[in-house]
């Protein structure tokens, strides 16, 4: 299925929910002059997750826009953690708010897309990133790059 993107070009909707997007545009953080997070995340640096929350706390503090700092910082580091996890790879983590609002992405080096998982009782806490990214931001999706894929999300500024 098809919808009009902001833009007015045709954007897909994915099967996961209707704010699942799949996103083939051009890498807007590199074109935008706003305010801005970029960190390269090592392969396997379980540290990377709370440098990470507290670095976007910080780019949102400067923004001026933290009511939804905790939902930002949380759904950060679901992308961060599946990068780090689930990939052998280093990973670039990037942030970018302006007038309509955040989006962070975490692009990695493995072209194998995420899979979202509806979480069981039964099954820990693990397989629940995606889920939480997908009910908790205003959009999201998945984006494929050269060698690998792109994971985002998006607040809006109202609520962000």
């Amino acid at each position: 299925m098809e919808r009009q993107a902001r833009g007015g070009g045709p954007i897909t909707i994915g099967a996961f929910s209707a704010k699942t997007v799949e996103d083939k545009t051009e890498d807007v953080t590199e074109q935008v002059s706003a305010p801005q997070l970029r960190r390269r995340l090592g392969r396997a640096d379980l540290r990377a997750v709370p440098e990470a929350r507290r670095a976007l706390r910080e780019l949102l503090g400067q923004w001026g826009r933290t009511a939804r700092s905790d939902v930002a910082e949380l759904l950060t580091s679901e992308l961060v953690t599946n990068a780090i996890v689930h990939t052998d790879h280093d990973a670039v983590l990037t942030a970018t708010v302006g007038p309509r609002g955040l989006r962070v992405e975490v692009r990695d080096f493995v072209a194998r897309r995420p899979r979202l998982r509806v979480p069981v009782a039964d099954d820990g806490t693990n397989g629940r990133g995606l889920f939480l990214v997908q009910s908790l931001a205003d959009a999201w999706g998945v984006r494929a790059h050269g060698v690998g894929k792109a994971v985002w999300f998006e607040l809006q500024a109202e609520a962000a």
